[in-house]
């Protein structure tokens, strides 16, 4: 007999009997549905060995989904690399005990986190295009860049603000005492341990930041990865197979992401093991009392 469940009631036997019908007939209605896209996408000749061909050329990808890839990665590394100090360093300012410091770093947070990533991303391309002398040719990649700064930055200042907070109050006290000022308890205490604490956090918002790159090729004309399935669609008339290869490989980026990031956490969790271990052997032999010394009286 198994264990019963902590979370909700082991189901009888009418109940096991109804959750077999529900997910045999959820089987059965998602087999219909797939089996009409694909009857429908075979009807437009869409998943004829033709429409896959040119992806069997080497052109195909030094051409359009290489450099498109290189650029996707190029503007998601850029906004990586820039949003993460300002997210830890607006995260920690939410944290100051100072009122003038507080408020306005919650303020910007707030307001970038609610604009959506489209709209500063437009709004960064007007501002280079009025204040600015960028070549027109780089000006999206500072644009998307931008955009996915001010956002990101924002939601991994929450990320940083609430992963110190979720510390002990205990290590601050510590670090206090023993003569640390505020900010060298912040940098070498707490924040080193909020970062294994934030690491899932940060990485699904690097997956995220990976996505949303494709939003600058939309309206700001930025050559990604996205934006070439347009040209591939063009020239072969095969947009939904170059669709589901631009989706594999996106797939795959933000997987290799992600392994990346658990390994990072492995490594960091067995440090921290094998830090907290003693230096020497502990000795288990008990000193019998007879033998402890005895202090003088005088």
């Amino acid at each position: 007999m198994s264990a019963p469940s902590v979370l909700y009631d082991a189901p009888g036997p009418k109940a096991r009997v109804r959750n077999t019908v529900y997910s045999v007939v959820f089987l059965v209605v998602l087999a219909a549905v797939a089996w009409l896209v694909v009857a429908a996408l075979n009807n437009k000749d869409q998943l004829t060995a033709k429409m896959w061909s040119p992806f069997l050329s080497g052109d195909t990808w030094t051409v359009y989904l290489i450099p498109g890839l290189g650029t996707t990665l190029l503007a998601a590394v850029l906004a990586i690399v820039i949003a993460l100090p300002i997210g830890a360093i607006f995260g920690i300012a939410r944290l100051s005990e100072h009122r003038w410091i507080r408020v306005p770093a919650g303020v910007l947070v707030e307001l970038f986190r609610a604009i959506p990533v489209l709209m500063l991303m437009l709004f960064a391309n007007f501002f280079y295009v009025w204040y600015t002398d960028i070549d027109s040719d780089i000006r999206p990649l500072f644009a998307v860049v931008t955009g996915l700064v001010l956002y990101n930055g924002s939601v991994l200042a929450e990320v940083f603000r609430a992963g110190i907070s979720s510390l002990p109050r205990g290590q601050s006290e510590a670090a206090y005492a023993l003569g640390l000022r505020k900010v060298q308890t912040m940098l070498t205490i707490l924040l080193p341990q909020a970062v294994t604490v934030m690491l899932p956090a940060i990485v699904s918002q690097l997956v995220v930041v990976v996505k949303d790159t494709a939003l600058g090729s939309t309206i700001l004309s930025f050559s990604d990865l996205l934006s070439n399935y347009r040209i591939l669609s063009a020239n072969f008339g095969n947009t939904i197979p170059t669709l589901i290869v631009i989706g594999l490989i996106y797939v795959v980026v933000n997987w290799v992401v992600t392994r990346l990031a658990a390994l990072l956490e492995q490594r960091m969790s067995r440090r921290g093991r094998s830090s907290a271990r003693p230096v020497g052997p502990a000795s288990t032999t008990a000193v019998p009392m007879a033998d402890l010394p005895v202090a003088d009286p005088l």
